[in-house]
């Protein structure tokens, strides 16, 4: 019966979540729902359109999820084994053409920032096997394949993709990004900024 309940959920994340084809905001979120934009995503690729990216400040100061996932090795981990410094979360998918286009930029803050903060892209992929040969096609040499094969983050948090959660040093959520940014600009330089200070 679990592997059904996950089937169904997927299917409801490819179908509701990501659209590659969508030339509508990247997972912008519904009007009024107390989300504010904050941040510009560019505008440079036009195989996948940008648009602004919606900052959620809602959820300030939850703890995070005790979820756990895989590491690239495939040992279980949880956001908790990354506590002392603060943490980017990226929810992903190879699927997803924003969450593909913002990926070289997550890598570029991960080689920056790597010893102020953990950049963590866990793929909420149904085939956990396709994520590393993405990371290594890619050259994302800074990014671990970390693989969410129960989907828990997507579901369990009711987010699109891609989402990008901050939380600081003592697990504390910050903010949250829904759609795809640039990362490593300057823009993205000042949210981080948030959980230091």
């Amino acid at each position: 019966m679990r592997p059904v309940i996950a089937l169904l959920l997927g299917l409801s994340l490819f179908v509701g979540a990501c659209d590659k084809r969508a030339a509508a905001p990247e997972q912008a979120a519904a009007e009024g729902d107390g989300t504010v934009p904050d941040v510009t995503a560019p505008a440079n690729d036009t195989a996948a359109p940008q648009a602004a990216a919606k900052v959620d400040r809602s959820h300030k100061g939850e703890a995070m999820p005790a979820y756990a996932f895989q590491d690239g090795a495939g040992k279980a981990v949880t956001l908790a084994d990354f506590r002392g410094k603060p943490a980017l979360v990226n929810l992903w998918a190879t699927w997803c053409a924003p969450c593909v286009h913002e990926m070289p930029t997550l890598d570029a803050l991960a080689a920056r920032e790597k010893a102020s903060l953990h950049v963590l892209t866990v793929s909420q992929d149904m085939e956990p096997a396709k994520v590393q040969p993405f990371l290594t096609e890619r050259k994302l040499t800074n990014l671990i394949a970390y693989r969410d094969p129960d989907l828990q983050f997507s579901t369990g948090m009711g987010v699109s993709l891609p989402t990008t959660i901050l939380y600081d040093a003592a697990g504390k959520e910050v903010w949250r990004v829904t759609g795809g940014m640039d990362w490593a600009g300057a823009e993205a330089a000042k949210l981080i900024g948030e959980a230091r200070g």
